[in-house]
C-alpha cells in the first residue's frame, strides 16, 4: 500500500510541477511574481509555517515569526516578530526570495515595496485551509505533496467527525478565544470545528467570523458547555464565573467548563495541517464518550 502511494506521488509530482517564471494572486489580490522556485522563505504566521514543513518545504524556511513553535524544527529558526511588531531590517537581512505573511497589517505591502516578493494569505474558513495548502505548495513546487496533505487532513478530520456523530446529544457551546470578549461565529474554521465536534454555537451567523461580543449574550444565550481558548493566558473557570451573571450559566453549574492548555489551543487556534487535531480537542470537551476517555 505505501509503495502505491509512494508512486502515485511520484506521478503527481512529475504532472504537477510548478512552472517558474510564475505569476499568482495572493488573498489581498495583489499579483505575486516568482522568477524561480524560491529556496530563502521567511514566513510570518504560525499556521503557515506548520504547513510548509507538512508538504515537505521546511528546508527553505530560514526564519518565523515570533510564534512559530511546530514542528520542534522551527523553534530554533530565527524569530522575525509578530503581526503587529515584525522587525523589517532583520527580514530583509536574511535576503528572502519569499516571504509568506496574513493578509492583516502592513508587512506584505511593506516588504513588496523593498522587492521581496511576498504572498499575503487569508484562513479563516475551513475550506481556506486547503485552499492556503494548495496555494504554497505551488509557490514552493510541492503541489503534490500539498494535494496528499489535503486528502489526509480530510480523512482524518471525516474519521473523528463519524465518532462524535455517535454521540446521542448536541450541546449549546460557546468558545472564547479571548476575554474582550472575542469568540468564533459557526462559519469561522472553528466554527466549523464545533459542529463536527457535534456541538451547537451559541452566536450567530449574522455576527461575523471572529466577532466580539457582549458579555451579556452568553447569559442570554446559556450554554451547556464553555470552551476557554484563553485559559493559557490565565482565563479560568474561576475568573469567568466571577463575572456579571455567569455564574449562572448551566456550564458553570454543570462543571462543563473546559479550559485548554497551551497545545491545545494552538493547534485549534492554527488553520493548519493539525486542523483534526483542534477537533480532536473539542470532541473531548464536548463528547469525551465517543473518544473513550
Amino acid at each position: 500500500m505505501l509503495k502505491r502511494l509512494l508512486v502515485l506521488l511520484w506521478f503527481l509530482g512529475l504532472a504537477m510541477a510548478t512552472s517558474y517564471p510564475l505569476t499568482v494572486r495572493d488573498d489581498l489580490g495583489r499579483t505575486v511574481v516568482l522568477s524561480e522556485a524560491p529556496k530563502r522563505v521567511v514566513v510570518m504566521l504560525p499556521s503557515a509555517t506548520e504547513t510548509l514543513c507538512a508538504i515537505g518545504a521546511c528546508d527553505l524556511i530560514v526564519a518565523t515569526d515570533d510564534y512559530s513553535n511546530w514542528p520542534a524544527s522551527v523553534k530554533s529558526l530565527p524569530k522575525v516578530g509578530g503581526l503587529y511588531n515584525p522587525n523589517i531590517e532583520r527580514i530583509l537581512s536574511f535576503k528572502p526570495d519569499l516571504v509568506i505573511a496574513s493578509k492583516y497589517g502592513k508587512l506584505a505591502d511593506t516588504l513588496s515595496r523593498a522587492g521581496i516578493p511576498t504572498y499575503a494569505v487569508k484562513t479563516e474558513t475551513f475550506e481556506d485551509i486547503f485552499k492556503t495548502a494548495r496555494a504554497l505548495g505551488r509557490l514552493v513546487d510541492r503541489e503534490a505533496e500539498a494535494e496528499a496533505l489535503v486528502a489526509k487532513i480530510q480523512a482524518e478530520v471525516y474519521r473523528l467527525e463519524s465518532l462524535a456523530a455517535k454521540a446521542k446529544d448536541r450541546p449549546t457551546l460557546y468558545y472564547e478565544i479571548d476575554p474582550t470578549p472575542y469568540t468564533v461565529g459557526p462559519n469561522s474554521f472553528i466554527g466549523v470545528l464545533i459542529a463536527k465536534a457535534r456541538a451547537k454555537n451559541i452566536i450567530p451567523a449574522s455576527l461575523g467570523l471572529f466577532p466580539k461580543i457582549s458579555p451579556e449574550l452568553v447569559v442570554e444565550k446559556n450554554p451547556v458547555v464553555i470552551v476557554l481558548g484563553d485559559a493559557p493566558y490565565g482565563i479560568t473557570r474561576e475568573k469567568i464565573e466571577a463575572r456579571p451573571g455567569w455564574s449562572g450559566i448551566r456550564a458553570v453549574q454543570d462543571g462543563r467548563v473546559c479550559e485548554l492548555s497551551k497545545e491545545e489551543t494552538d493547534v485549534v487556534h492554527r488553520p493548519g495541517p493539525r486542523v483534526a487535531q483542534g477537533l480532536k480537542v473539542l470532541i473531548r470537551c464536548v463528547h469525551p464518550e465517543v473518544l473513550g476517555q
